[in-house]
């Protein structure tokens, strides 16, 4: 038999398991002597030998299986892979048709994951027909007990999912408007101090011209003006120690001529990149020690009005991309599918999480921008970077370090996100990504953050999401196939 064709059930042979080899089974070890005959009866063995494939996902889930001996492994389908979900060589195990009992019409049952025999392996089976009509027959209350469980768990997770992406929605709504509100208020002021400047600005100029000065030095003082403003345009940053030490310059420098305000004035033209040299030029052009006050005031009222202009621009900037991430984040106005550079959703969902994130946690960015693109539902991913990083910063508890990674690895793109929180521990790595599962305290969490973002990587983009976890170094690997998942 080749490793890709499966075991054919073998003709029932009543009798072929005794009562007491029945009973030595957990799941029949309650049962009295005449449901043991019913199934020993109805059931039969059936042999695999070592490679073969018992059962395959996907196909209609027509037989119940019990394991008496041998060792299996349970896979699930993720893109190209087989990815081993389970492996035991428990006596006793069952798999297959485990769902028979439950009744919705029209509904056909598949096998949601394929087994296959790693050693010679032995089988007690029922068809799924028998074990159904067993399991309604001879435990009804169970059985309404398990309807309403399946039901009700299936409701609570939508309701509870609906609330969490309303919850997560009012969160992101309240951090935007969070951030949009500091440009704004930031533009808002500037415009306030322009507006004064400007005024300023030209009350000293008709002093100037007021005060019977010289056009050819009016038009030099002008010159001026155009050259202090193109020096502060270029002007390097400085210290804050080199910058205390020319305000002093400066500070000084207009003390000694008895300019008004100077000690206010020096920290404008040491930001404007001006110092003593500067000054000196602008009184040989004034030529007046009674207009140089005037002269003075004027440039700095032209610095200033060039640097609040230069705040405006940047908190207009700042709210053009915040927009502009929102937009990538909620990819409005795109195509539900499409090839998309990961590295786009991924800084956009640090901008849409910059308010959680906050000043004690650094964030670096490992990026492997040569990497190609990959076929997904970008709104879905970004609610996945969302999940994780959110879990990250939480974990960190406002102070740590937050890492992004890309790379490529066997036709994936691959997206590690870590953080130096404390870790998860090894018990509860493997019940990380079960629904209703967590870790907060009750009210802080749904559980089903890691659950949505499982599904969305495995069930609709053919990927694997994987946790490695020790203290201080906690990642979670997000594998996204480059090639479009083949359908089956």
């Amino acid at each position: 038999m080749s490793d890709t064709e499966e075991v054919q059930l073998q003709p029932c042979e009543p009798g072929k398991l005794t009562l007491a080899e029945l009973k030595t089974l957990f799941l029949f070890e309650k049962l009295t002597d005449e449901q043991l005959t019913w199934i020993a009866d109805h059931g039969c063995t059936m042999h695999a030998p070592a490679g073969s494939l018992v059962i395959r996902e996907g196909d209609p889930a027509e037989i119940f299986l019990v394991l008496l001996s041998g060792t299996i492994a349970l896979t699930r389908r993720v893109g190209q892979d087989d990815v081993q979900t389970s492996r035991t060589e428990q006596r006793g195990v069952y798999m297959g048709a485990t769902q028979a009992y439950i009744r919705d019409e029209g509904v056909q049952r598949t096998y949601m994951a394929s087994m296959r025999a790693l050693d010679d392996a032995d089988f007690f089976v029922l068809s799924a027909a028998d074990f159904g009509w067993m399991m309604r027959e001879w435990f009804p209350m169970a059985i309404h007990l398990l309807e309403g469980l399946a039901l009700g768990m299936r409701s609570t997770q939508a309701a509870i999912s609906e609330r969490q992406r309303l919850v997560a929605l009012g969160a992101l709504s309240a951090g935007l408007m969070h951030e949009l509100n500091n440009p704004a208020a930031a533009a808002s002021r500037a415009t306030g101090a322009l507006r004064q400047r400007v005024a300023g600005m030209r009350h000293k100029l008709g002093m100037l011209a007021a005060g019977k000065v010289d056009p050819d030095r009016l038009d030099a003082l002008v010159e001026l003006q155009e050259e202090v403003i193109e020096r502060a345009a270029k002007a390097p940053e400085l210290t804050a120690m080199q910058a205390a030490d020319r305000e002093d310059e400066l500070g000084d420098w207009m003390e000694q001529r008895n300019v008004t305000g100077g000690w206010d004035l020096a920290p404008v033209f040491a930001q404007g990149g001006l110092d003593v040299a500067c000054l000196d030029d602008m009184e040989a052009k004034v030529g007046s020690r009674e207009l140089l006050d005037q002269a003075i005031h004027w440039i700095g009222y032209a610095l200033e009005t060039e640097q609040l202009m230069s705040d405006i621009e940047d908190a207009t900037g700042r709210v053009s991309s915040l927009v502009s991430a929102a937009k990538q984040y909620s990819q409005l106005d795109r195509a539900a599918h499409q090839w998309i550079d990961v590295h786009t959703g991924l800084d956009s969902t640090l901008v849409m999480l910059g308010h959680k994130i906050g000043k004690g946690i650094k964030v670096v960015k490992e990026y492997d921008r040569s990497l190609p693109q990959v076929p997904s539902h970008p709104a879905e991913l970004n609610q996945v970077w969302t999940n994780i990083i959110d879990n990250a910063v939480q974990a960190m508890n406002g102070a740590g370090t937050l890492t992004l990674r890309t790379y490529g690895e066997d036709g994936h793109v691959v997206v590690s996100i870590g953080d130096t929180g404390p870790g998860v521990p090894e018990e509860l790595r493997k019940r990380v990504f079960e629904p209703f599962f967590t870790t907060k305290a009750v009210g802080e969490g749904t559980g089903l953050g890691l659950d949505i973002s499982y599904r969305i990587v495995v069930n609709g983009h053919g990927g694997d999401i994987v946790l490695q976890s020790r203290p201080g170094d906690t990642r979670f690997l997000v594998k996204l196939p480059i090639a479009e998942p083949s359908s089956r």
